[in-house]
């Protein structure tokens, strides 16, 4: 396929890429990456330096591998608070602007937002909560949740961030496995027109004590140990920094593995430099840029946008809505975004409907695409929209702060294909065998700032390094991607090697989706699989089962679904139900859902 999209000279060099190219002397991005594995200290030390990354006490060393690689300690010997890096701009920049559904379009300056994050910090302490305490956000992606995300950070304190999609049993388990002080809600909020009762829902988790922001008058009564927002926050605007050593933990965000138990992962202070120096040197983010990715601080694309774009000295946008309604479009187009983000079965339905057609996206200078395998006609469709920009292919995880393979703005953009493994980093791609080849499982060579070292509920070395391959004396990591590297350099991604997948853009194990199909009283054991198109696009979710009772296949069917969209996520959607007389097993008696997978692409 040839390239759709070729940078142009002003667009080079106007590029955060080329300017550090230039800075270091050298003129091919291939020769800066290659410079970029090679001396890992110095590119990181030239990186931050970059970011402009504040530090009380500056690091005595970029890295230490002492207890080896799979352990690696970034910033050693700094203290620091990754927020201070985030209010490096003009007081009166705008740095977050949002908008309510049926509302006027609000702007909140940087000096704003800091008086906010402080009074809510403030609020922390007068509750008693100090550095070391450990706190819950469970909400949609607000201006509410943003100031909580970065005053509990400031003050010390952890954050645990729970999708608000999720079930009650869902929030419960993450709830009971991090043992959060307070949890930071709402009352309701809506999408595709139907009201979610948030705070119920939060209270049926366990939640043992609320703040709750209200968004709507009297819709919901407080418990008498719980909080208003406006009674919470505190009165006074100022609040220094807690500066802590760069490894201590500050968000606690989960990914589902394959063992039906969500993983707890652990965020410190470095790992949002991760994010940030992801957004510098792929998305081009620059001061004054307007940053607009719909997601939630649930998904580690919620996170990662707030450092992204305050560390940048950007601006977050924010839509309090569906983005497949045709009112985002507009919001697209009146906040004039500059980097759209999105996962790609968002454009495939903006396609269906044509929604988003008549609004004027021209101030875009890139979009970017996570969380799923993209189509590229889908993706050739999404270049049109803005009057044909590119498209940063962006793929990582929550366990890597970013994206292990990107595209670039100094590189042709082909949709779908990804032109470069990230900045600083290095993967290689080993066949069933554990041979390297041009097509297999993405094994990363570690130490790259952002990739985890600790698990709160799961042995960290067990679940990513043991029995990996050695490669060329190099201890490997495993991720768990399928890539191929195509003959022009680039990749396509095919998805998941093993049971965990790709929903909507969220990650879930098999294990979870059977366990809550298995409930019904129909069911006899079931299998879930993940299918991943022929040519491309978004995974969709496909349901084998065996029968204990006779049931019509339409009434199976919505009752599975329903069973799914009530006990575990209404995101994930079951496109193709198959009834059979038992599941193939190996001898250890698990499943075998690859045979199913390629017994359902072969029909």
């Amino acid at each position: 396929m040839t390239a759709t999209w070729t940078p142009s000279k002003t667009t080079i060099e106007a590029c955060n890429l080329r300017q550090m190219m230039h800075k270091l002397g050298m003129d091919s991005y291939e020769d800066f990456w290659k410079w970029s594995v090679q001396h890992k200290t110095d590119f990181w030390e030239q990186t931050v330096a970059a970011l402009e990354i504040v530090q009380e006490q500056k690091y005595k060393s970029i890295l230490d591998t002492t207890e080896g690689v799979e352990n690696a300690k970034w910033l050693c010997g700094a203290k620091l608070n990754i927020v201070d890096s985030c209010f490096q701009n003009k007081d009166d920049a705008i740095v977050l602007l949002f908008q309510k559904k049926g509302g006027a379009l609000q702007k909140i300056t940087q000096s704003i937002l800091k008086r906010l994050v402080n009074n809510a910090a403030n609020g922390l302490l007068k509750l008693g909560l100090y550095k070391g305490a450990v706190i819950a956000i469970a909400m949609p992606m607000t201006l509410e949740a943003v100031v909580i995300y970065l005053a509990a950070i400031k003050a010390g304190i952890s954050v645990v961030t729970i999708a608000d999609s999720f079930a009650p049993d869902e929030i419960a388990a993450r709830l009971k496995i991090t043992k959060p002080t307070l949890v930071f809600t709402q009352d309701i909020f809506y999408r595709n027109a139907k009201k979610h009762l948030l705070y119920k829902k939060i209270i049926s988790a366990g939640a043992s004590k609320i703040v709750l922001i209200k968004t709507v008058p009297n819709e919901v009564e407080l418990r008498k140990q719980d909080l208003l927002w406006e009674t919470f926050l505190g009165k006074k605007n100022q609040f220094t920094s807690v500066k802590q050593d760069p490894n201590e933990t500050i968000t606690v965000l989960f990914s589902s593995g394959t063992t039906g138990q969500p993983k707890a992962i652990l965020w410190d202070h470095t790992t949002p430099i991760k994010c940030a120096s992801d957004a510098y040197y792929y998305q081009n983010v620059q001061q004054g840029d307007v940053l607009c990715w719909p997601t939630n601080l649930g998904w580690m694309m919620g996170p990662w946008l707030v450092f992204a774009a305050l560390i940048n000295k950007a601006t977050i946008a924010l839509y309090d809505g569906s983005p497949l309604e045709s009112a985002f479009g507009h919001f697209v187009e009146k906040a004039k975004i500059t980097l759209l983000g999105l996962v790609p079965s968002m454009v495939k339905q903006w396609k269906l409907t044509k929604s988003m057609e008549s609004y004027d996206w021209d101030s875009i200078k890139c979009f970017s695409s996570t969380g799923e395998v993209s189509n590229v006609k889908d993706m050739e469709y999404l270049m049109q929209l803005a009057n044909h920009k590119p498209i940063i292919e962006y793929c990582g995880g929550t366990e890597i702060g970013g994206g292990y393979i990107t595209s670039t703005l100094l590189q042709s953009n082909i949709p779908s294909q990804f032109s470069t493994q990230a900045l600083g980093g290095q993967f290689v791609l080993l066949d069933e065998a554990g041979k390297e080849g041009a097509q297999g499982e993405v094994f990363l060579i570690p130490p790259i700032m952002g990739l985890s070292t600790k698990l709160l509920n799961k042995d960290h070395y067990e679940t990513y390094y043991k029995n990996t391959p050695i490669y060329k004396n190099q201890l490997l990591r495993r991720h768990g991607d399928q890539l191929i590297r195509l003959e022009n350099g680039y990749y396509i991604h095919r998805g998941r090697i093993d049971d965990t997948m790709n929903l909507g853009g969220v990650k879930v194990s098999a294990v979870q989706i059977e366990a809550v199909i298995n409930q019904l009283d129909f069911v006899r054991e079931s299998a879930a699989i993940a299918i991943t198109p022929k040519n491309g696009g978004p995974s969709f979710l496909v349901v084998y089962y065996v029968a204990s009772k006779e049931l019509e296949e339409k009434e199976a069917l919505k009752n599975i679904q329903n069973q799914i969209k009530t006990n575990l996520n209404p995101l994930f959607k079951v496109v193709d139900l198959s009834r059979i007389d038992c599941l193939p097993r190996t001898v250890s008696n698990k499943v075998k859902r690859k045979e199913l997978r390629e017994n359902y692409l072969s029909k």
